[in-house]
This record gives C-alpha cells, structure tokens and sequence, in this order.
C-alpha cells in the first residue's frame, strides 16, 4: 500500500529544534523529489522546502532558509526536516509530498506547486509556543 507518513511533530519552545520525518512505501521512493508543506489556520499551504532524489539538490523558502535542513536516506525510505531556532509563526501542520520529476531545484519555486505532486503525507502538528 502506497503511503507517506510524517512524524516528530510536537509543541516546543521558541528557539528550540524539531526534526520531522517522513517515511515512504509502496512505491519507488528513490526516484521521487520530496517538498515539505506547512498549513497554518486559515491559511493556504505553502512550500518550504524540497529535495531531489539523490538528496544533492535542495531548495528552501526564504522564511526558513538557514534554520530549516532538509535531507534523506533512500535505503530507509525516509527524508528529515530539520528545524532549527523555532518561531511562534512555524505553527503549522507540515505535510511531505512527493513528485516523480525534476521539481526540485537549487533556484526558484517550482517546488511550490502542490497541484504536481503525486503522493501526501497526513501531516504533522507542530506547535511553537512559550
């Protein structure tokens, strides 16, 4: 059965650190780009961060870039997020999505367009707050 499921969400404190990670099966992980996805309340779901499938090409959001690392470790079928000095404004549900292209690249947004990923994950709460 085809699935992406997210974990290591949870509340933390401001500045503190959180590493989500996301684990594949069903399908031929090794070959798919990764885009993390947060959703706040009453806001749409943007893109954060992607990586290609050999983990060589990244890409971040300005708002996370220099805090948030993403990688991936294709014999455990598992990419991270690694969020570093967590803002109150990171409260999100954060999504991994994956996409069986070239979507992923060192510039621009194209990691950006939710509507060309194949597979999501449920999502995982994270929560910053003193």
């Amino acid at each position: 059965q085809l699935s992406l499921v997210e974990s290591g969400g949870g509340l933390v404190q401001p500045g503190g650190s959180l590493r989500l990670s996301c684990v594949a099966s069903g399908f031929s992980f090794d070959y798919y780009a990764i885009g993390w996805f947060r959703q706040a309340p009453g806001k749409e779901r943007e893109g954060v961060a992607c990586i290609n499938s050999s983990g060589g090409r990244t890409n971040y959001d300005a708002i996370v870039k220099g805090r948030f690392t993403v990688s991936r470790d294709n014999a455990k079928n598992t990419v991270y997020l690694q969020m570093n000095s967590l803002k109150p404004e990171d409260t999100a549900v954060y999504y991994c999505a994956a996409d069986y292209s070239e979507i992923c690249q060192e510039h621009g947004d194209d990691y950006k367009q939710r509507f060309e990923y194949d597979y999501w994950g449920q999502g995982t709460q994270v929560t910053v707050s003193s």
